[in-house]
């Protein structure tokens, strides 16, 4: 069965391109070069991923993010041509899944698209690390307010940082965060060049909170692109 995916440009040419580019993948693809027929399509169509271009002419693609987001899990891959970290930041915040900054090559948009598809069905359920089978409970749990974290009941103790981005991680469990998201979230905007930061303390965090760090089941890694926070 056809995997059903919803773009959304007013590019006209980027739009057939792209639909002719999916259809050769195997992909069923509906358009809409408007936001609000885009949210229109995707309440007819339940499609299972959106495409979606930032910058569209009546409602900008920013709110079409949030209300589709507040509708649905459905996968969001944005599309803007611009390459400020604090558009990454906000598009991430109000729930988008990937991030791609035009011009774009084929191949990285279709492998972010069938990344972020096949998270989407490892997750069929709302996105968390809650296992509603077990009668322990959620395998990894993370109290805020408290600052406390405990696996599988037992009680682990984090510093300050490993704790903030855990806490990130978890907030947005299931999405791929990017390093820079990671870096501004966690350390601050002036961190955003410090990639070994991030590779530093999630290694911190995996020896703490999983059973064997080299294979993860808690934090687990998108090569190229950043980290999660996986169903257990």
């Amino acid at each position: 069965m056809k995997r059903r995916i919803l773009l959304i440009d007013d590019d006209s040419d980027l739009l057939q391109l792209l639909k002719m580019r999916l259809e050769s993948a195997n992909f069923e693809v509906v358009s809409a070069q408007r936001g609000l027929e885009g949210l229109q399509q995707a309440y007819r169509t339940q499609p299972d991923a959106v495409i979606l271009d930032l910058d569209l002419p009546d409602m900008d693609g920013w709110t079409v993010c949030q209300r589709l987001r507040e509708l649905s899990n459905v996968p969001i891959l944005t599309l803007t041509a611009s390459t400020s970290k604090s558009h990454l930041v906000r598009a991430l915040n109000i729930g988008a899944d990937e991030y791609v900054t035009k011009p774009f090559s084929w191949e990285e948009l279709l492998a972010r698209l069938h990344a972020m598809l096949r998270r989407a069905s490892m997750s069929k359920q709302p996105v968390g690390v809650q296992h509603p089978a077990s009668p322990s409970g959620p395998a990894l749990r993370l109290d805020p307010t408290r600052h406390t974290v405990t696996v599988r009941g037992k009680s682990i103790e984090l510093t300050p940082i490993e704790f903030r981005l855990l806490a990130c991680l978890y907030r947005h469990a299931g999405r791929v965060l990017p390093h820079h998201y990671l870096l501004m979230e966690v350390w601050g905007p002036q961190y955003v060049d410090r990639t070994n930061y991030v590779k530093l303390y999630i290694r911190y965090l995996r020896e703490k909170i999983e059973d064997d760090p080299r294979n993860p089941q808690f934090l687990r890694t998108e090569w190229g692109v950043g980290y999660y926070l996986s169903e257990s």
